[in-house]
């Protein structure tokens, strides 16, 4: 048959032209091929079509390896297992997987491996993470640390409070650690806690309804005041005050000879009167139609016992301290002069 029969197997190129359906196929149009079998006759990569030029087709590989790598032109093998068909996924999210990441590309073999979370581990801080020896060496630096602070908070304390036993037997020792790097002084706050009980008392002359003139008893105004407090859940200010802060200010601005020194001294004078006119009138002591003409203070100062360890020894005999008349008005308005 020829080998150019529209009749036969023979497949047609391009240009029309048929080309024998196998390597060992008719040669072409220009007779370079034959029915030899030749590889110059044979379709291949170099093969060409009727003196065309085209290339043909080329056929399965049964030449030499083909120079490329193996990764590049290898089909990859197949993948035991359920293969994932979504992005691989974190071994602590998705939980134990067959195979690998790199056994799901294709590009090593599948080997099944559990993926395990990796727990922190605590480690010591601190003096704990130090050895045996250093750690011993820390607890000792602390507590002279610890032992020096104290001495001299205990110090500062015992400078800064009043006269007591371990001042009057250590006295010279904390001065010495003291002064002159850590003075302390007291120039904003109360220097010294009360350490006496004083008593502020009043009296009054009294010009009764039938003109004669009578002296009552000694009025105890500080007893007054402490029975209202005791007892009270909110005690009043004046009460808690006004007395005390009236009877400091007078011997503040005034002599050992109860004369006042400077104009403030007269004002705590005038003060203490209206003082007492109210507190005999609270407590009547004019009587009906009665008017107080004079009144007198006087105090009386004992100190507090002491804790009987401390050793400490003081008069028990209270001071007494006794101020002369102010002559006052009906109305409770001070007059000038004192009898």
């Amino acid at each position: 048959m020829d080998a150019y029969d529209t009749g036969s197997g023979a497949r047609q190129g391009p240009g029309g032209r048929e080309h024998p359906a196998g390597p060992g196929g008719g040669g072409t149009g220009d007779g370079t091929g034959g029915a030899s079998g030749s590889p110059e006759g044979a379709a291949g990569p170099g093969a060409v079509r009727g003196g065309s030029g085209e290339t043909a087709e080329a056929p399965p590989a049964s030449g030499p390896a083909d120079p490329r790598s193996p990764s590049e032109t290898a089909e990859p093998p197949p993948v035991t297992g359920p293969a994932e068909t979504g992005p691989v996924r974190d071994a602590a999210e998705t939980g134990p997987s067959v195979g690998t990441a790199e056994s799901a590309s294709g590009t090593g073999p599948a080997t099944a491996a559990t993926a395990e979370p990796v727990m922190p581990v605590d480690l010591p801080t601190g003096v704990a993470a130090l050895s045996p020896r250093y750690q011993v060496g820390a607890l000792v630096a602390l507590a002279v640390v610890a032992v020096a602070v104290c001495a001299h908070l205990g110090s500062v304390f015992l400078h800064v409070a009043p006269s007591n036993t371990l001042t009057k037997q250590h006295g010279a020792a904390v001065d010495e650690w003291v002064f002159p790097e850590f003075e302390q002084n007291w120039k904003l706050f109360a220097p010294n806690p009360l350490q006496q009980n004083i008593s502020v008392q009043v009296r009054a002359e009294v010009s009764t309804a039938d003109g004669e003139i009578r002296t009552t008893g000694w009025y105890d105004l500080s007893a007054e005041d402490g029975r209202a407090i005791d007892g009270n859940p909110v005690p009043s200010h004046t009460q808690q005050n006004e007395l005390r802060r009236a009877w400091d200010f007078f011997v503040a601005t005034h002599d050992s000879d109860d004369r006042a020194v400077g104009l403030r001294g007269t004002l705590s004078e005038s003060y203490l009167r209206r003082i007492a006119v109210l507190r005999l009138e609270r407590n009547d002591a004019a009587g009906p139609g009665g008017v107080v003409e004079r009144v007198q203070y006087r105090s009386r100062t004992t100190n507090v016992e002491p804790p009987s360890w401390s050793g400490e020894k003081v008069s028990d005999r209270p001071t007494v301290r006794e101020l002369p008349w102010w002559t006052v008005s009906g109305s409770g308005d001070p007059r000038e002069g004192a009898a």
